[in-house]
């Protein structure tokens, strides 16, 4: 019989009830698909199932045939699913036609079956267990992906509970998560109610449910299914249900126990061949052997099983003996016993692999198909999600008798046997035997396995490949569990999350019991009954242990694992975190695949180690402090080695010398210690002791210690490397024999010149010295502190002497390892980083101004300047240009200093370099900077101290002489210099900063061989989403550099998009912990150290992760660490501006703020929180509400809640009596703390254990203190979830506007929020865009009800009617209105102006009706005054008709000329309008010119001063003269007043002149006029041209009256009925004697008079104003009232008619004409009327200039008055700025009508001329067809036909003389001939025509566009520019002011303009006059109502557009306002500057 060579994937042979049946079939030998299938992997997504091998086919000769679908013959048999079918058994019916179970007959179902599908494209693994009530028998070797529970319609209510209970009892409550529920029923039954009653049940998961047929027959519904399986599992997480086995009853524990009894007998028979019964005892006594169920085999062709076999052969790992520190503990065998023992297991292992096929096939095969499944049933399986899982593989240990496990194959690894096996063959068969493998191959291979199981176990197999790097963890993820326990799979990831929080209780870590292989605590076994008794039982050792179950993971195998998984830089984080905890590092790691070993010196790269060492030579009393990066410290190491196995712990003995409080070293005894481990044998630890300067120090130096973990005999690579590099070496061995392995090591130690002391272990002899060096000491019966103390003192001893040092940096150079430094990345960087950091031993403090100039003196000095700016005395401009000047300046020194060679190497590398290279590059840059430092800070902290010293002993002497001063001098020099040595890689970046700021401020471009600076933002934000942080505010020159970081931010954005923020601030004193707190919450990298460890603010993104990103509405987390409040270097009042400005600034970014207070002591809070108080005061006011935390850190007992308590308390009442503090200092009300933010002492204040657990620098954390981190964190993450964050763009405009404020001296006067005002701007147009809706709705009625009044069918207009017509548009706008304001991303902002809009949205609707109903009304009264020559006009319309036709009559035949009749016709007309007008008077034009002279004669005024005021004209622009002095008599009194008050102020300004310096070299001050500062000066040559000039004020006033009086006379004017009845020059009579009262009352109140010419001039001017409408209005009322002009006007119409009926043409094409004529008229004027609501439609939403809200208009106007240089335009707009604004609407109109888009005009009239034509054809076929059906006449026709065009068109005609007319078809003909000819003209019609209409576009658009705010500033006039014309009680505002001079304002009683911006002057000290009043700038608020309304921000800014202005048009301005630019008003040399250009562009940057 042929042997059935198996060649399944795992190479198992086990005979199942299996086939492969998938058709169509193909029959293939097993040995056919042994290349193919020996390939087979394991996926790290689906689970495989168990894999199978059919039974040998004895029809073909014993060849092994396996039926296979043709797919699947080349392909992985690998399942993608694997199923479990559960439920009733009726459920389904099975057949060869059943797609998910096609068995061919009906199965058993008290058994399983399993079988692999290539279903519906996907490999499919189906275990039916339908039916299956016995829970103890369970297959389940596999993960499963879903638990089908089948029902039957009908009966799925009851099945469904009892399922989902029998599938929790057998697999556990976790396999609910796995269940489909699937609904079956037959191919005619409806099932739509069982979804329905299914979810009634509270287990029911709607998304997990499925209903199909039967029969199963449909592929759509098993691939809807499928697919439903597929989303629960990627839901699912892990993906497939590994869950605990059931306990095996009774009967298979037994059948088990007998199979293991069995197993043991054979095994031991084969191990006796070569073992004595002493030799099996001894080693029963001293190893332990674990079975390694479920490991794969290391031969592939091994026909052994993996899990479902009777497996006699189990693969073999490598026993590794444990010490735990290296897991060693029960081993106490000797090392001889231990090495024979190894040797013959070796020989075993290769004999047993050779003959494992053979036996393993012949057994199997003839054991009956049942036990066979019996003991498949009774073998434990070991799952891993998401592949299978090898069981734990378990070292060497004693044997526990191991009589309820399988005997297994047992072998021990052992250095000296390598390339040694032996061939055996123990089943007889000779004819195949295996290739001989090397043992170090061999082991390798099993290494890999184990290492592969951990790696699966824990969930790491990927991240070999896919590393852990810091990213993964500088994220915000789900809470770090605590005191719960971990699952296996989570263990790594917990552990990790733990370090990095410093919690050194991360090893520590408890593992659940998910499942029943992996168990801490095991429930006791209870002792099955037997009959033999309990006592027998105990001594009979019948209890047997559980071998079959994995033992959880090792400790350090976890902290290995993801040493091994993790990249290069997150090793370096790893080793920090490990450092700060006080445990050890690897010094020396194997490989996991090569077994080479690798010394990660990288990690160790960013260490640095500080320790005291006592002066014990000169003065014992004075410590010195070393400080170095642990690389290149040179320290003595001590060595410690075990050769053999024993029983004590080296591990804990070296954490004795080091810490005895803390387990530096892990060993045996901590917490989570297994017997198993496998990746710490070989690994070398070090660890260093740091004396802390004090007697009882272990050690006076730093000293390294070293533990070779494992057998030191077997890593001898490790052992040499570390005896050549100790001072010290220590050997551990059991015991001292000849011929031992160790004699040979410890021989060639003892030769060595290092000391070596020798423990041993069995020895109890003391210590004894053997010769110079060399010690040995006994362990056997003495205490581990004996053994300590003892050993301490033989180190010390010896390393008081000369001795071998250790510096890290040689591992290096040592052979035969590998140094993770020498990888090519890491050398690029290090490369890189070498040529960039060559100072040349360079003196540190010199390098920053050697190298970095552009950050040093330059920079410090252009913030100071920048500062000036905003503390300006003096001539404030001319200042101001000087300050500009001189900062420009500075820029060009730096443009020059930035050239240096580290600069430019820095950023290339930075440019050119790839992510991972560049992160290698700053790591090395910092590092070497670093080591730069090192020396120099230390020598100067020396100095320093030694100083000092000196200091305070002259201080004790209480001497007071020179020396004293000189020391301190010195001492204050050493401290400078100490403050220049601070030198790190942020001062890179801030070099890069201010590079960048200095070109961009001056656009320079990069020259040749220059890096170009405008990339440098990129560059550096790169790094900031990368995870580093950079630079907010610089801490050593105080200030934001904002142009740096906007540009910086902006580049954020562009890469990740606007994302949302959540800023965290935190403020504290300084050392108080908060780098290091933010750092251990959330991964950070903030620097840390004693002192003033962070200067300034910095920032870091932090990233939300996507597992919880769902519970918050932001993307990131964005953290600002700042510098300490009270900084020691700074002092007085240095201090507190520092700290309340730095204070202000980040509480004022946060969302929220970090108080961080450092103990308890109240004194130490008081300044702290009076800052931190006034800084959320500040806040309230600029309606700014960040919230709030405290943190209380180093609290010494923080579990004493009464003591809490108190404490809240008293911070509680600290808080209140700050508030108040803050209150009366800022201004406002505040009683306590709670006034100022919401605050609740209960909840927002936090209490932290102190950070170290003992007494630096020896001390790990506090555990305590991680566990205040992640609550802290927790807390925080739930404030933050209730907070919607911050754009990246609202973080932006925040910076700005608080570090703008903060310039200022009033942070909140000062204080202007961006973001706000953007979003009240994005708010106005909307608003406009809603108004408009409105308005044009409204047009559109009106327009409607306008035709329907002119047609005589509306003759009156209720108000109700209209809010009816207009309610549909009406409520859209208000649910757009609610939608946004519910809707959009800044809603919360919005919420303050959600009521205001909301009743102005409906106030303007109430509005647009009032007006519509007004305008219609006037048009029903216009109707009613024509009623009569309406009535008239019939009776002329019949009768000119009549004489027509007769005419015609008259002429017919007899005249052919057409000429010749025109001449008739036009003879008899005249007489015909005579006739027709007899009796009726003309209505007269008005004689305008001659009433204004005879009303103003008849006011008294004399003709010659008439005719001199109308022939100079001047009275046309009396409104914008610049200077009113000719109006005005000053009396003598009023100029001697004038004089003194000018003697007065030059007292004045003399004596400031004097007090500030000045001298006659400055002009002597004057106080200003309203608008502008008071003080003036007045040269002597300007008191020679002195012109007596109004004052400023008195100008405004006068021109104020004008444009009052030209209001009120508009108002009168426009009452009068002029349109309905005519013109009447008694209204000019009117308006003459109002104005003239008006001019009387105004002279009353003021101190000079008005002479005679003013009122002439006013009454002139108005009637100027008046006249176009009164023009109008009366032409208007003549068209429609005048008969003569009607008839005139119809001349045209008749001689038409005249000419149709000398044709002989029927009344039907005279009728049609007639209509043809109304509807020509008629359509014209809809036409145009609807066009212009088009245009402006059009214009309004798609015009740049329209489409925006009032300051969007206002920036259009202003460009386009500069690009023409429009000076009258430009003087309009500053004096009338609505007159220039609706002037420049009509000519944007007009240019787009009649040039830029005439096109698209043309289009919406031709649209609206196709409109009409369509509304008349169809009323046309309309009327006549219903005049067919009804039978009417002409009368019924044309009523029908008017009807029907309604509103859409005037049309009234009379058809009485044509009533005779029945040929309706050849009417609607003619009328259709004559329409086409009317469409045809009209479609060509001159957009002109338009003008003569109702409604123009220009009109349209004004009133929306000018429905606005137009009050202008009480200084400069600059209009407001809110969209809402009242607005309140929002401040009145604009972008920018404007100098006074514009505004004609000049020095009082001097002709000097002031060329001052008031933003400038409400800064300053400056005051104004009101009157005789004089007011402070800075209160101005409080001069009067015209000023309390403004809002004038500080700003030390110059708006280029005015400057340009006053500089372009200066001589034109001078001539305007007779005065001139000279003395004080002279124009700053840096305004001339400014070109026309930059003007415009400077709007754009004001209006963004």
């Amino acid at each position: 019989m042929e042997e059935n060579q198996d060649k399944t994937p795992a190479g198992r042979a086990e005979e199942l009830d299996v086939n492969y049946e998938t058709p169509p079939m193909t029959n293939i030998k097993a040995e056919e698909l042994q290349d193919s299938e020996n390939e087979t992997k394991c996926d790290a997504v689906n689970d495989p199932v168990e894999d199978q091998q059919s039974e040998s086919n004895t029809d073909t000769g014993g060849g092994s045939e396996i039926k296979l679908g043709s797919s699947a013959s080349n392909e992985k048999l690998l399942p993608e699913l694997t199923l479990v079918l559960i439920g009733d058994t009726n459920s389904i019916e099975i057949g060869s036609k059943n797609i998910l179970l096609d068995h061919d007959e009906q199965a058993n179902m008290e058994q399983f079956s399993a079988k692999l599908y290539d279903l519906c494209g996907r490999h499919i693994s189906v275990i039916n267990m339908l039916g299956l009530q016995n829970t103890d028998r369970f297959p389940l070797n596999e993960g499963i992906h879903a638990f089908l529970l089948l029902l039957p319609n009908g009966l799925h209510i009851s099945h469904y509970s009892s399922g989902v209970q029998w599938l929790e009892q057998a697999f556990g409550k976790d396999s609910l998560t796995y269940l489909m529920t699937v609904v079956t029923h037959e191919s005619d039954e409806n099932c739509e109610s069982a979804l329905k009653e299914l979810k009634s049940n509270s287990r029911f998961v709607e998304e997990r449910y499925h209903t199909c047929t039967r029969s199963m027959m449909d592929e759509k519904e098993i691939i809807a299914l499928l697919d439903k399986i597929k989303v629960m599992v990627s839901e699912n997480d892990p993906h497939c249900y590994s869950g605990a086995m059931c306990d095996e009853n009774k009967e298979q524990k037994e059948h088990l126990e007998h199979k293991s009894h069995e197993k043991e007998r054979i095994h031991s028979s084969v191990l006796q061949q070569n073992e004595t019964g002493d030799e099996l005892e001894e080693r029963a006594a001293t190893t332990e052997c674990d079975g390694a169920n479920g490991a794969k085999t290391s031969d592939r062709n091994d026909d052994s099983t993996r899990e479902g076999g009777d497996t006699e052969n189990k693969s073999v790992i490598p026993s590794v003996t444990s010490d735990e520190e290296e897991a060693d503990e029960g081993k106490e065998i000797n090392s001889e016993s231990s090495s024979n023992t190894n040797e013959r297991f070796i020989k075993e292992r290769s004999a047993e692999e050779d003959t494992s096929q053979t036996s393993e096939t012949v057994s199997t095969a003839t054991k009956p198909r049942k036990e066979l499944e019996e003991e498949s049933a009774a073998k434990p399986n070991v799952k891993c999600d998401p592949v299978d899982e090898p069981a734990d593989v378990q070292h060497c240990e004693k044997n526990d008798n191991n009589t309820a496990g399988e005997s297994e194959t047992k072998s021990v690894t052992s250095a000296t046997t390598k390339n040694s096996t032996t061939d055996m063959n123990l089943c007889g068969n000779k004819d195949k035997q295996s290739e001989k493998i090397s043992e170090e191959a061999n082991m390798k291979k099993q290494c890999q396995e184990q290492t592969e199981s951990l790696l699966c176990r824990l969930h790491l197999q990927d991240k070999l490949q896919q590393k852990f790097s810091p990213a993964d963890f500088l994220q915000i993820g789900p809470p770090v569990k605590q005191d719960q326990e971990t699952c296996e799979k989570d263990v790594a990831r917990t552990f990790l999350h733990r370090l990095m929080m410093l919690d050194y209780r991360a090893r520590y870590i408890s593992v659940r019991q998910d499942s029943a292989e992996v168990s801490n605590s095991k429930p006791v076994p209870e002792i099955p009954h037997t009959g033999q008794s309990a006592l027998e039982a105990l001594y009979g050792n019948t209890v047997s242990s559980d071998k079959s179950k994995q033992s959880p993971v090792h400790p350090m195998d976890v902290q290995m694992a993801a040493f091994h998984c993790s990249d290069s830089f997150f090793k370096q984080n790893m080793i920090t975190k490990l450092l700060q905890c006080q445990y050890a590092l690897p010094l020396l790691v194997p490989d996991l695949n090569t077994m080479d070993i690798e010394c990660p010196l990288w990690t160790f790269r960013q260490i640095r180690k500080t320790w005291k060492i006592i002066q014990t030579k000169d003065n014992p009393n004075i410590v010195t402090m070393k400080s170095m990066p642990i690389c290149e410290a040179k320290t003595p190491m001590v060595s410690f080695f075990r050769l053999g196995s024993l029983s004590q712990s080296k591990s804990q003995l070296i954490n004795t010398l080091i810490n005895e409080r803390h387990n530096t070293f892990f060993h045996r005894n901590c917490p989570g210690s297994t017997k198993s481990r496998c990746l710490m044998d070989g690994v070398a630890e070090i660890a260093w002791y740091c004396p802390a300067g004090k007697p009882n120090d272990a050690f006076t130096d730093c000293t390294a210690f070293c533990n070779l973990h494992g057998d030191a005999l077997l890593n001898e690579k490790q052992r040499d490397i570390l005896t050549e590099k100790s001072s010290v070496n220590i050997v551990l061995v059991p015991t001292l024999e000849k011929g031992d392995k160790s004699e040979k090591v410890i021989s060639a130690l003892f030769e060595s010149a290092k000391p070596l002391i020798i423990l041993i272990a069995n020895n109890d002899s003391g210590t004894v010295q053997l010769t110079g060096g060399k010690y040995s000491m006994g362990l056997k019966d003495r205490s581990q502190s004996d053994v300590s103390n003892e050993l301490k003192g033989i180190i010390r001893n010896i390393l008081s002497g000369v001795y071998t040092t250790f510096q890290l940096e040689t591992m290096a150079e040592v052979s035969g390892i590998r140094v993770d430094e020498n990888d090519s990345l890491c050398q690029k960087g290090k490369s890189a980083a070498m040529k960039t950091v060559d100072f040349k031993e360079m003196d540190v403090s010199m390098v920053k101004d050697e190298f970095l100039k552009c950050q040093g003196k330059l920079w410090h000095e252009w913030c100071k300047k920048n500062k000036e700016q905003y503390h300006l005395t003096g001539h404030l401009e001319q200042e101001k240009c000087k300050r500009q000047k001189e900062l420009i300046q500075i820029r060009e020194k730096q443009c020059k200093a930035s050239r240096s060679k580290v600069m430019k190497l820095f950023i290339e590398s930075l440019s050119s370099l790839k992510s991972t290279d560049r992160e290698y590059f700053l790591k090395w840059t910092q590092i070497f900077i670093d080591a730069l430092c090192t020396d120099d800070l230390s020598s100067i902290l020396q100095s320093y101290d030694e100083k000092w010293s000196e200091v305070l002993a002259l201080k004790k002497k209480h001497d007071k002489s020179d020396q004293l001063k000189k020391k301190q001098t010195e001492l204050e020099q050493i401290s400078t210099k100490l403050q220049s040595a601070t030198f790190g890689l942020e001062h890179m970046f801030r070099e890069m900063g201010q590079i960048y700021e200095a070109h961009k401020s001056l656009k320079k471009r990069p020259t040749s061989g220059q890096t170009d600076w405008s990339k440098y933002p990129e560059l550096a934000a790169e790094l900031m989403i990368s995870g580093h942080p950079m630079e907010l505010m610089d801490g050593d020159a105080g200030h934001v550099p904002l142009t740096w970081i906007s540009s910086l931010l902006d580049e954020v954005i562009n890469k990740l998009g606007n994302k949302k923020v959540f800023v965290l601030s935190v403020l504290g004193v300084q050392s108080s912990g908060k780098s290091t707190m933010l750092n251990a919450m959330f991964g950070l990298q903030f620097a840390v150290s004693a002192g003033r460890c962070t200067k300034g603010a910095f920032m870091q993104l932090v990233r939300v992760s996507e597992e919880i990103k769902k519970d918050f509405q932001f993307d990131y987390v964005l953290v600002v660490d700042t510098e300490g409040l009270r900084a020691l270097e700074l002092e007085g009042n240095t201090t507190l501006h520092h700290d309340n400005e730095l204070a202000t600034f980040v509480v004022g970014l946060g969302n929220m703020t970090l108080i961080n207070i450092f103990g308890e002591n109240p004194a130490d809070m008081q300044d702290v929180l009076q800052i931190v108080v006034q800084a959320f005061m500040r806040m309230k006011q600029v309606k700014l509400s960040p919230s709030c935390a405290f943190v209380h850190q180093n609290v010494s007992d923080i579990a004493a809640s009464e003591m809490n308590m108190d404490g809240k308390r008293r911070l509680q009442d600290k808080l209140d009596q700050m508030a108040k503090l803050a209150a009366e200092e800022e201004g406002c009300d505040a009683e306590c703390f709670s006034d100022v933010i919401a605050f609740d002492v209960q909840k927002d204040v936090k209490y932290f254990a102190q950070l170290w657990e003992g007494s630096p620098p020896m001390a790990p954390p506090n555990p305590g203190y991680s566990e205040s981190i992640q609550e802290l964190k927790t807390f925080i993450l739930s404030k933050a979830s209730q907070s919607k964050g911050i754009t990246l763009k609202q973080f932006k405009s925040k910076i700005h506007d608080l570090w703008n404020a903060l310039l200022n001296e009033n942070f909140v006067f000062s204080f202007k929020n961006t973001h706000e005002i953007a979003v009240y701007r994005k708010l106005e147009v909307q608003y406009g865009n809603w108004t408009w809706k409105l308005r044009s709705n409204m047009l559109t009625i009106e327009n409607q009800l306008h035709n329907r009044i002119e047609n005589e069918e509306l003759f009156e207009l209720e108000l109700s009617y209209l809010h009816e017509e207009s309610h549909k548009t009406y409520e859209e706008i208000k649910n757009a209105v609610t939608t946004y304001f519910d809707d959009d991303r800044d809603k919360e902002m919005l919420a303050q102006w959600r009521g205001r809009f909301e009743s102005k949205i409906k106030e303007f609707h109430d509005e647009q009706a009032k007006g519509c109903k007004r305008k219609l009304d006037e048009v029903i009264e216009q109707k009613k005054a024509c009623k009569k020559l309406d009535e008239k006009k019939t009776e002329f319309e019949n009768k000119l008709l009549q004489k027509s036709k007769d005419l015609a009559h008259q002429l017919k035949d007899k005249v052919e000329d057409e000429e010749e009749l025109g001449k008739q016709f036009t003879k008899v007309w005249s007489g015909w309008v005579t006739e027709l007008t007899a009796g009726i008077t003309p209505i007269k034009d008005i004689n305008y010119q001659e009433d204004q002279y005879t009303i103003l004669q008849e006011l008294g005024f004399e003709g010659t001063h008439i005719n001199q005021s109308v022939d100079k004209g001047r009275y046309k622009n009396m409104s914008t003269v610049g200077n009113y002095s000719d109006y005005v008599t000053l009396t003598k009194h009023q100029e001697a007043s004038y004089t003194s008050q000018r003697s007065q102020d030059k007292q004045v300004e003399d004596k400031n002149a004097e007090k500030q310096g000045f001298g006659f070299l400055r002009t002597i001050k004057r106080f200003l006029g309203l608008g502008s500062t008071q003080q003036s000066s007045l040269s002597s040559t300007q008191a020679t041209k002195r012109k007596e000039n109004l004052p400023h004020e008195e100008q405004e006033l006068i021109r104020s009256f004008i444009d009052d009086v030209e209001q009120q006379t508009s108002n009168i004017i426009k009452t009068k009925p002029v349109p309905t009845k005519g013109y009447s020059p008694a209204y000019l009579q009117e308006v003459a004697k109002n104005v003239k009262e008006n001019v009387t009352e105004f002279k009353s109140k003021r101190k000079y008079a008005l002479k005679k010419e003013f009122t002439v001039d006013l009454v002139l001017y108005v009637f100027d104003r008046a006249e176009p409408w009164l023009s109008e209005s009366h032409k208007k009322f003549k068209m429609n009232n005048d008969a003569h002009i009607y008839l005139e006007n119809k001349k045209k119409q008749y001689y038409s008619i005249f000419k149709e009926y000398c044709k002989g043409s029927s009344d039907a094409v005279v009728f049609g004409e007639l209509i043809c004529e109304k509807l020509k008229s008629s359509t014209v004027e809809a036409v145009c009327n609807k066009t212009a609501i088009g245009i402006a439609n059009e214009m309004k939403c798609s015009f740049p200039a329209f489409s925006g809200n009032r300051l969007n208009l206002e920036k259009h106007v202003l460009k386009s008055l500069a690009e023409k240089e429009d000076f009258d335009g430009l003087i309009t707009y500053i004096q009338h700025p609505r007159k220039q604004v609706e002037t420049f609407i009509k000519e944007e109109v007009e240019k787009y009508i009649l040039k830029e888009s005439k096109a698209k005009a043309q289009n919406i009239l031709k649209k609206n001329v196709e409109d009409i034509k369509q509304l008349v054809s169809q009323a046309l076929f309309d009327a006549t067809k219903k005049i067919k059906t009804d039978k009417g006449d002409i009368d019924t026709w044309v009523k029908s036909f008017s009807s029907l065009l309604n509103s859409k068109l005037k049309f009234n005609i009379c058809c009485q003389n044509f009533s005779d007319i029945n040929e309706f078809d050849f009417l609607e003909d003619e009328i259709k001939k004559g329409l086409k000819s009317i469409m045809e003209k009209m479609s060509n019609l001159s957009l002109d025509k338009m003008k003569e209409f109702r409604m123009k576009p220009d009109q349209i658009l004004i009133d929306q566009l000018c429905n606005c705010c137009w009050v202008k500033c009480p200084f400069c006039a600059a209009v407001c520019t809110n969209t809402l014309a009242d607005h309140s009680p929002d401040d009145h505002s604009v972008p920018f002011h404007r100098p006074a001079a514009v505004n004609g304002v000049h020095y009082k009683n001097t002709v000097e303009l002031d060329v001052k911006f008031c933003t400038t002057r409400v800064g300053t000290d400056g005051s104004f006059y009101l009157g005789e009043e004089l007011f402070p700038y800075k209160k101005y608020r409080t001069a009067g109502p015209r000023f309390a309304d403004w809002s004038i921000t500080p700003d030390s800014s110059t708006v280029r557009y005015w400057t340009w202005f006053v500089c372009r048009f200066m001589k034109e301005l001078e001539d305007h306002y007779t005065l001139k630019f000279q003395g004080n008003g002279e124009i700053p040399d840096l305004w001339r500057n400014h070109t026309k250009e930059d003007a415009i562009k400077s709007l754009d940057e004001m209006f963004q």
